[in-house]
């Protein structure tokens, strides 16, 4: 009996950290314009918006740089929202990254809508020592005229409201880049189980998103690749993408890089405004975070990268799947010979600490916006988690591939359709 009460308590301690400890971004300002003593970046900066008629030579001109490559399902729906944003002065620059498919000709289809322009740049070949997407946003900023840059993603969505907003929490946290945790769409069964989980372990590792972070912090500052808004000198500052040129995880590298720079970064909550469908099938789930997680666990690790990959499989093997696996093998054993050889101290851990365990995930799975019922199965997706993260470990940085190209330590040594 002392056994069970004693052995529960790392799960419990586990659900008090991730429910009090780990804090989320703030949400943007729902007003554009906030009251704040702040330095106004929306008002504080020269801008080349006023070679238009009619636009705020106040206001900075905003240029949104959208990557793509072999984006054609995605494409058009993102460029739509961009063109509805109801900031006063962006233009949007696309950058085709060389697609095997229709993606330049349906973004050259779409209206510029509210943007000065919609410009699509064809890419050039990837050099030697660069990633796909590091490449493309550097392309993209070469050509951007604006004093604010903002890197998203093709498979995103914008509400109207959104880049006003933006510009108003950088004003209002006194920051000099921004990103944005937005609303994940998940669809599919693979979906739902899988990518809450990797959030979790995302949420253990950077715990205090709620304030700016400043260079004494720079170990600690993260971003999403999806939407990173940076003060064009800021960027240009460190050699914009030039300096994460190698990097598969470049948001992450970017943001440390910014951060060390001084350059004060600031990420917030936008889930009512922004959304972006990351993979659409299980196995867009598993190549995505296999590409990712074991350079961005190092990345994030400071002096222990070297053993964190083992770290984070030790981990999610007992704290999530080692409750569970026991109770289901005791189950087993009573099913097949009676409970007479069954202890029950060892049950009656096994079934608290499975609750406590299923207790968590509801509330992980409610928070990514799934169903708390994926709690009752989340084994399975700590299986999927364990695969994601052997394969990346095995993988390493020599062997990484994504959308028809394979790299090699950060040189392209492949490229195909897909």
């Amino acid at each position: 009996m002392t056994f069970a009460l004693f052995g529960i308590v790392p799960w419990l301690l586990l659900g008090f950290f991730m429910a009090f400890a780990i804090r989320e971004p703030r949400p943007l300002p729902s007003s554009p314009r906030p009251s704040t003593g702040a330095p106004d970046p929306v008002t504080s900066s020269p801008s080349t918006a006023g070679d238009s008629a009619g636009k705020d030579d106040s206001v900075p001109l905003v240029s949104i740089i959208v990557p793509a490559r072999n984006e054609a399902r995605n494409i058009e729906r993102c460029l739509e929202t961009l063109g509805r944003l109801d900031y006063p002065a962006f233009e949007v620059v696309v950058v085709d990254d060389r697609s095997d498919d229709d993606t330049a000709s349906l973004a050259r289809q779409v209206a510029s809508g509210n943007a000065e322009a919609i410009r699509v740049v064809e890419g050039m070949p990837l050099p030697e020592g660069w990633f796909g997407k590091p490449w493309a946003c550097r392309q993209g900023a070469e050509v951007a005229r604006g004093d604010f840059l903002l890197f998203t993603d093709a498979d995103t969505t914008h509400e109207p409201s959104l880049l006003s907003r933006a510009m108003a929490a950088l004003r209002q946290d006194g920051a000099r880049v921004l990103s944005l945790l937005g609303n994940q769409e998940m669809e599919t069964f693979p979906e739902k189980l899988v990518q809450p989980q990797i959030f979790a372990l995302i949420g253990l590792r950077f715990r205090r998103l709620d304030r700016v972070l400043t260079r004494e912090r720079w170990q600690d500052a993260i971003a999403n690749g999806q939407y990173v808004l940076v003060e064009a000198s800021a960027y240009t500052s460190i050699g914009g993408h030039e300096a994460v040129r190698g990097e598969v995880v470049e948001d992450l590298r970017l943001a440390q890089e910014l951060v060390r720079a001084g350059h004060p970064l600031t990420v917030r909550l936008a889930r009512d405004a922004f959304a972006t469908r990351m993979y659409t099938s299980l196995g867009e789930v598993v190549n995505g975070w296999t590409k990712n997680v074991a350079v961005g666990a190092r990345q994030a690790s400071g002096p222990f990268r070297g053993i964190i990959l083992p770290a984070i499989l030790f981990f999610v093997a007992v704290a999530w799947l080692l409750p569970p696996v026991v109770l289901l093998g005791l189950g087993a054993a009573v099913a097949v010979g009676g409970p007479a050889g069954v202890s029950f101290p060892l049950l009656l851990w096994a079934g608290v600490a499975t609750f406590c365990t299923v207790a968590i995930w509801a509330g992980v799975y409610r928070q990514f916006g799934a169903s708390p019922a994926f709690a009752l199965i989340h084994p399975l997706g700590g299986v999927v988690v364990l695969l994601i993260v052997a394969r990346s470990w095995l993988r390493g940085e020599g062997r990484i591939e994504w959308k028809g190209r394979r790299y090699s330590a950060g040189e392209v040594v492949g490229e195909g359709s897909g």
